[in-house]
């Protein structure tokens, strides 16, 4: 039986908050057709109000379609680039992203211990649209055995649940045991996102260490749908950077990603791109 109280949220449309501008960094991978990564981020960051650094961790070849070619970038640099920016910004919330192999990840961890220590937010980044995989075994055990420990929120689909788990997940209840056994790697709280989850709503299933809430939504039939986890973890950065509590930032990132999947254009001939900048 698992413990700790229960609530269940209905989430409404909303325009994200704005107002005196923070920084927020993101740590991520390159998307050349600017859906998911690196770009997606940044465009949430700025639809936000926070101004958005970044750490580019590796460059993809990529469009609507598939994912052609991935190089990382070397670990000097990309500890370079934190390292840079953070010497220079007052960087008030972090969130990592692809980070492709054992070197980076491991790179990673060992430049955010010399950060001042706001909130982390890490989007396990693990397979694209088509099932490729974007990060390796053994970086996969590092941010499970690292990584995590330090982060205030992880932020998993259902396939990267089952990942870090190492459980199916058939239902809530499932969802449930799945944030126990990965909050058991020391993160702090974890949101399983309901878009690959079976049902007539989304349901994003929070648990903030014993309590666990359902932020529902509409499920929406689109396929603008390229940079969903990215665009959602990187919204609840923007608000931690904004000073929001974790259950306000679940909840606004999910409206601001359901309205950006809504109002997204038909572009390229895939899984396109949502529209970061629908309330502009």
């Amino acid at each position: 039986m698992l413990l700790g109280s229960d609530r269940r949220t209905r989430v409404l449309a909303a325009e994200p908050r704005v107002g005196v501008m923070p920084t927020a960094l993101t740590i991520a991978g390159s998307d050349s057709g600017g859906g998911a990564g690196i770009q997606a981020d940044l465009k949430t960051f700025a639809a936000h109000g926070v101004h958005g650094v970044c750490a580019v961790t590796a460059v993809t070849a990529q469009n609507t379609m598939d994912v052609v070619a991935i190089e990382a970038i070397g670990g000097r640099l990309v500890t370079a680039q934190i390292e840079a920016v953070a010497a220079d910004f007052d960087v008030r919330a972090i969130k990592t992203g692809m980070l492709l192999n054992r070197e980076i990840v491991n790179t990673v961890c060992n430049a955010l211990e010399v950060v001042a220590d706001p909130p982390l937010v890490i989007d396990p980044v693990m397979f694209a649209t088509n099932g490729n995989r974007l990060l390796d075994e053994d970086a996969a055990m590092l941010i499970r055995t690292r990584l995590l420990q330090r982060a205030r929120l992880v932020t998993p689909n259902k396939l990267e649940a089952e990942f870090l788990a190492e459980m199916s997940i058939a239902s809530l209840k499932d969802a449930r045991q799945a944030t126990e056994k990965i909050r058991s790697y020391g993160v702090a709280a974890v949101v399983i996102t309901g878009g690959h989850l079976a049902g007539s709503e989304s349901i994003d299933l929070l648990n903030d260490g014993g309590t666990f809430t359902e932020f529902c939504g509409p499920r929406l039939k689109s396929k603008s749908t390229h940079g969903t986890g990215c665009t959602f973890a990187a919204a609840v950065v923007a608000a931690l950077a904004r000073e929001q509590s974790l259950s306000e930032a679940v909840a606004g990132a999910k409206r601001y990603t359901e309205c950006a999947i809504r109002h997204a254009e038909p572009l390229g001939h895939g899984y396109g791109p949502l529209n970061h900048f629908w309330g502009k």
